[in-house]
């Protein structure tokens, strides 16, 4: 099992390999001025990862006056990887290269049907069928990563009791272990905020952002820290901690075991769902007519649809939301103080209002705005970070 709390730093052989990897296309001499390593150390170095088929070279750049550096760049064919997302609505399985190019992406809905052993087993269909496609050898996957909802165990590559799965069984899921039994491929367990914002940072890594901040918010809430670059591991998994955060003294819970006044019973689908039936039961806003069906049977999915169809009081039950969310967004803020923050989930891509709306608020909440301005956005992986960070993970504890 990767061991993300490892405090051991990397060997400069890795450092070096990273660099390259995250460049592109490198010279030495451009290594020579990131690295304090002797020219000779270096170029062994470089050597034994050529030797080993890690780096390729790959021509000649030009030249300042004498001759021409060797360029090197990441050989895209060593090893390859798996990145799977396993989340509430939909989960997603992604394979990529040594360059973290995605070769392919099959993504599914989750229903009442896909248990573990059921996901298992679709999973490795599908990783079989992949790499038939790609005619690549089950002995040349590196690992599989998995980005999961929580809360999980990491260590022993356990989901524990995660809330709100459309299908039984999912508690106390030796996953990592499965995968590894039905494919013969090690698997290795993090929090699917957590592969998220790793996925998101890596695709980001130009602008060299240290200091990030991930939020989810879909069927439940989840969140991720990033500082120096590293993901902030508590001591047990925080995945679902943001939606316990209190924002109104004695305000409602969403389900037995959360807070009264947690953010989760403001924003998540489950409480816009249990909004809106009780509006309706309570014949508010005309909601019978955009919502024609028993109060029990209002599902976020309605609701969307509402929403599409430009119903203004389902408009304002969104941005009532929204506006909670912001408050939450802005308490993060006020402790952590990121350079960037990414959303996502269904509620922030239900309407570019919503999306709008909570970083308005959460900004006009921040104790050092102006002066402290973040950039919020909808990441470019979006749908895709879970299982490209995942994937990520694994490339990143790899022995070099």
């Amino acid at each position: 099992m990767l061991n993300q709390r490892t405090s051991v730093l990397p060997s400069p052989k890795k450092m070096i390999y990273h660099r390259i990897a995250e460049q592109g296309i490198v010279s030495k001499a451009e290594l020579l001025a990131d690295f304090s390593l002797t020219s000779s150390t270096l170029t062994r170095l470089l050597e034994e990862m050529v030797d080993e088929k890690l780096l390729l070279g790959s021509g000649l750049g030009p030249s300042s006056g004498g001759r021409k550096p060797i360029l090197y760049e990441i050989n895209s064919a060593y090893g390859y990887f798996f990145g799977l997302d396993i989340s509430r609505r939909h989960s997603s399985l992604g394979f990529f290269d040594m360059r973290m190019n995605p070769m392919s992406f099959t993504r599914w809905r989750m229903d009442e049907a896909m248990t573990p052993s059921e996901l298992v087993e679709y999973v490795s269909t599908n990783m079989r069928s992949i790499l038939n496609d790609h005619r690549i050898e089950s002995h040349q996957v590196i690992g599989v990563g998995i980005g999961a909802v929580g809360p999980l165990n990491r260590e022993k590559g356990l989901i524990l009791k995660p809330l709100y799965f459309p299908a039984p069984g999912w508690t106390d899921v030796p996953i990592c272990q499965m995968i590894k039994d039905k494919t013969g491929i090690p698997a290795h367990l993090e929090n699917g905020a957590n592969t998220a914002l790793i996925g998101e940072q890596w695709s980001m890594r130009r602008e060299n952002l240290q200091h990030m901040l991930y939020v989810h918010a879909g069927v439940g809430l989840r969140s991720a820290m990033m500082s120096n670059g590293q993901i902030v591991h508590g001591s047990i998994d925080m995945e679902g901690a943001i939606g316990q955060m209190i924002i109104q003294t004695d305000g409602p819970r969403l389900n037995d075991g959360g807070n009264y006044g947690a953010l989760e019973a403001f924003v998540s689908v489950q409480a816009l769902e249990k909004l809106a039936q009780s509006h309706v039961k309570m014949g508010r806003g005309n909601l019978m007519n955009a919502l024609p069906m028993p109060p029990e049977q209002i599902r976020y999915d309605t609701l969307l649809h509402a929403l599409m169809q430009g119903n203004t009081y389902i408009m304002e039950l969104f941005l009532q939301s929204a506006v909670h969310f912001g408050i939450g967004l802005a308490n993060l803020l006020n402790m952590f103080h990121p350079e960037a923050i990414i959303l996502g989930g269904a509620l922030i891509n239900s309407n570019e209002r919503f999306y709008q709306t909570a970083i308005e608020i959460a900004r006009k909440n921040t104790y050092y705005y102006p002066d402290y301005q973040p950039v919020f956005s909808k990441g470019e992986l979006r749908e895709d970070a879970v299982a490209t960070g995942a994937a990520l993970m694994v490339w990143k504890g790899m022995t070099i």
